[in-house]
């Protein structure tokens, strides 16, 4: 790892399946001239919970947009769930959930409608969609507020959303 860059990570669960969730090799990535990654070497197991923690500037941002597929690397091998990161991108996204620093919800829908409209993207299908949209507003704690616009949410409220958006596809990462 760079020396600005921290991975820390808790043990898998007892039982859990002990296969890489995630496989990196000498990743780099540079702009322009600003080296941002350089030789990261990266492996999580599945079944474990891992932070990736640094300063500002670290290059932290720059390994989850690579991880996620948003950016290409410029050197090294990285492996997400099995699939080869470069040859198969749909293949990663299809298995990871990625919630960012800031809220992704809509103000000026309802915490359900959010719910739907990720349950559509996701081609859910309309029945399996809404019941895991009530699924999740149950488990998030979101039901009383369910139909009430977003906008009126505490901050509190919307990021138990937007956490909640992500897993509408049930990623496995």
């Amino acid at each position: 790892m760079t020396e600005n860059l921290t991975a820390a990570g808790v043990p898998p669960r007892a039982g859990s399946n002990t296969g890489s969730a995630i496989s990196a090799v000498g990743l780099r990535k540079s702009y322009g001239e600003k080296l941002v990654l350089d030789g990261v070497d990266l492996e999580v197991a599945e079944g474990s919970v891992f932070a990736l923690l640094g300063p500002n500037g670290a290059g932290k941002t720059t390994a989850v947009q690579i991880l996620s597929t948003l950016i290409g690397a410029d050197g090294g091998r990285v492996r997400v769930a099995g699939h080869d990161l470069v040859r198969e991108p749909d293949a990663v996204r299809s298995v990871i959930g990625v919630t960012g620093q800031f809220s992704a919800v809509d103000g000026l829908l309802s915490g359900r409608e959010n719910l739907n409209l990720m349950a559509d993207l996701r081609h859910l299908g309309r029945a399996a969609g809404r019941a895991r949209t009530q699924e999740l507003l149950e488990r998030f704690d979101l039901a009383d507020a369910a139909d009430v616009m977003v906008s009126t949410y505490s901050g509190g409220m919307r990021r138990r959303l937007d956490l909640a958006m992500t897993l509408v596809g049930d990623p496995r990462l």
